[in-house]
């Protein structure tokens, strides 16, 4: 929520991050949640879905670099992207990056998140603004997307809100099956946001088994990202067929994109999928009470 002078995001009702405000840039209501773009000064330019921080100019880069360039540098030969939600652009912009991907398809279901972040925020946007020949952008469902038309895509990338309103079907058995079984070609990758362990947990709870039925392997791994609850972050790598998460024959990959960076590195690549024995506990044994 936005009231004067600060920006204030509850967490299960007993935690509150709190940002001053500087300004208000944007504020609307589409078909689908409210949208508020806010500047303050110590984090930027922030993106609010329904009063949830979605991501600042600050530390956006920690979230885009990891959701995206984990799964392009474990996959051998991405041609075809496909990233639901990420209307903010900036998962597009760490794809882009890529000079071997050949396609990249952004469906992000509401069109003022897109329009707010392209006029407000052109440096997590600069992808959308500035066009690129390889990105398709199509303002509609996901959900219906994945299980009615898209297919052939080498990898596909989940950047969804809370699994709350527009972003609930996203964290479903039946999407992710029709991810695994239609939208990807054999070998493909899934990888989703998958909430913070220390606020979410029964989300990682909720979403690992099910993620485990449809996939030969999926596994968390980490990042931090200081404006969302807790600041740890997961994310889920999922893949049709076992892998290693970083392949011998993508390290060359890996070092031409680290200097495109300011987070994501091979070293901190295989790192991140170091678990703290808590949240292999959550992915694990899902019934045992882990704090």
């Amino acid at each position: 929520m936005t009231t004067q002078g600060w920006v204030s995001e509850t967490v299960e009702g007993s935690y509150r991050l709190s940002f001053p405000l500087a300004a208000r840039l944007f504020e609307g209501r589409s078909d689908f949640q409210k949208v508020e773009v806010v500047a303050t000064p110590t984090w930027g330019r922030m993106l609010l879905l329904d009063g949830l921080v979605q991501t600042t100019e600050r530390d956006e880069w920690v979230y885009h670099e990891m959701i995206a360039h984990v799964p392009l540098l474990a996959h051998r030969d991405p041609k075809r992207v496909l990233v639901i939600g990420g209307g903010d652009g900036g998962t597009v912009r760490e794809v882009l990056k890529h000079p071997g991907v050949q396609e990249v398809v952004l469906c992000e279901i509401d069109a003022m998140v897109i329009e707010a972040c392209k006029q407000h925020l052109p440096g997590i946007a600069c992808a959308l603004v500035e066009g690129d020949r390889r990105l398709t952008v199509r303002v509609g469902d996901g959900v219906a997307y994945v299980a009615d038309e898209a297919r052939g895509f080498d990898v596909v990338i989940v950047d969804s809100s809370e699994p709350m309103g527009p972003g609930e079907e996203l964290f479903s058995e039946t999407f992710y099956t029709n991810v695994a079984q239609k939208a990807l070609n054999a070998g493909g990758l899934l990888v989703a946001q998958t909430e913070s362990p220390w606020y979410n947990r029964d989300v990682i709870e909720r979403v690992y088994p099910m993620l485990g039925r449809c996939f030969a392997q999926a596994q968390p791994y980490l990042g931090f990202v200081p404006t969302y609850p807790s600041g740890c972050w997961t994310w889920a790598f999922c893949a049709k067929t076992p892998q290693p998460v970083l392949p011998e024959a993508n390290q060359g990959r890996a070092a031409a994109i680290t200097p495109l960076c300011r987070y994501y590195n091979p070293d901190l690549h295989r790192a991140a999928f170091v678990m703290p024995n808590f949240v292999v506990q959550q992915v694990e044994q899902p019934s045992v009470v882990s704090g």
